[in-house]
């Protein structure tokens, strides 16, 4: 996924939300909590299977994963909207912060 993909999904979820007037409730805070939410829905799939089991999804449990996957993105994202934030420069920076504050041995 490259950054013209993002700013595409973001400019995508404008649009919905502007449609359905959801603009009014897409706080920073209530966006937080509603990811938390489904990264909790996330976390639900894997929560009683065995490390090995978690890495062979198929199927529906698959399909299931990946829809929480892209709640969560969708989430993050509507975040970034709201602060203007761009996720990709942000995680660049953060890899450059992690690459310095754990050096590779």
């Amino acid at each position: 996924m490259n950054t013209d993909t993002l700013k595409n999904i973001q400019h995508q979820l404008k649009q919905f939300s502007a449609a359905r007037n959801w603009e009014q409730f897409h706080s920073p805070k209530n966006l937080s909590m509603a990811l938390s939410v489904e990264v909790a829905e996330l976390v639900e799939h894997f929560q009683w299977i065995t490390e090995e089991d978690s890495r062979k999804l198929q199927g529906q449990q698959l399909d299931e994963v990946k829809d929480e996957v892209a709640d969560v993105l969708l989430y993050l994202l509507q975040i970034c909207n709201q602060l203007n934030i761009d996720p990709v420069d942000a995680a660049q920076k953060k890899l450059i912060k992690n690459a310095v504050k754990y050096p590779a041995p």
